[in-house]
């Protein structure tokens, strides 16, 4: 399993990783970043990887955790 890690300090809520995987962010009341899942299997690693690698602001990063 992977983790996503969110710096809600650098997010700027631009939704970006809500395009590549609608499943596993959204944006939340305050406009920044909500997860859905904080653990990814990994059957949905390539749209989560997508989605912080397209985060301008580079508040998601992953974390490889063991199984």
């Amino acid at each position: 399993m992977t983790k996503i890690l969110v710096d809600l300090g650098k997010c700027q809520g631009y939704a970006n990783c809500v395009v590549a995987a609608p499943d596993i962010f959204d944006l939340g009341d305050s406009g920044k970043v909500d997860l859905l899942e904080a653990a990814v299997a990994d059957d949905r690693l390539a749209d989560v990887r997508e989605g912080v690698r397209s985060c301008p602001a580079a508040a998601l990063t992953l974390e490889e955790t063991a199984s």
